[in-house]
């Protein structure tokens, strides 16, 4: 079965974490929450959540796929985070998806996983990255890189992320329980 990391940071939009969260669990996919500390996560509206570990813990553990939930100022927090930065590089290098909803693309610009690559993000977040060929779709993937906009398309993406991790069969019989 696959396995997804979702690091949550101070100030990630809640919108797009638990809708990711909560639609791969669906699906069957372990997914596992992280704080980039052990305080529970003050989302950018003021939600508070619980990840399932800290960061540090979730390092020594195996993944299929690392999701990157936007938001301000969660996504300067996880940019700013040298561990988170360091770990979607090596996930990359190592052939894992790495995905990114809403701000949170500008981590994986920051991190040099997106130039000459296709993407989309949130409106503004990678104008100061010039080599990312930036879409306007919901989601958008390129090889093993998934990004979509806002709170408004995570459903759209966490399927998309289902149907990459488990195939479009389980990504209809999740969508159809969702009566969407």
């Amino acid at each position: 079965m696959p396995k997804v990391l979702v690091p949550l940071a101070q100030g990630c939009e809640e919108i797009e974490a638990a809708t990711i969260i909560d639609i791969l669990r669906r699906a069957g996919i372990e997914t596992v929450s992280a704080g980039l500390d052990a305080r529970p996560v003050r989302a950018s509206h003021g939600l508070a959540l619980l990840p399932d570990t800290t960061l540090d813990a979730a390092l020594g553990q195996d993944f299929d796929m690392i999701v990157l939930p936007g938001g301000l100022p969660g996504t300067d927090n996880l940019r700013a985070d040298a561990r988170i930065l360091d770990l979607l590089k090596r996930m990359a290098q190592q052939g894992k998806v790495v995905a990114a909803i809403c701000a949170a693309p500008s981590v994986l610009a920051a991190a040099g996983l997106l130039d000459g690559r296709k993407a989309t993000c949130y409106p503004t977040c990678l104008d100061n990255f010039p080599k990312v060929d930036l879409q306007t779709a919901a989601v958008v993937e390129d090889g093993k890189l998934i990004t979509s906009r806002g709170p408004g398309t995570a459903m759209d993406f966490a399927l998309a992320l289902v149907e990459r991790l488990a195939g479009r069969a389980r990504r209809m019989e999740v969508e159809a329980g969702l009566v969407r």
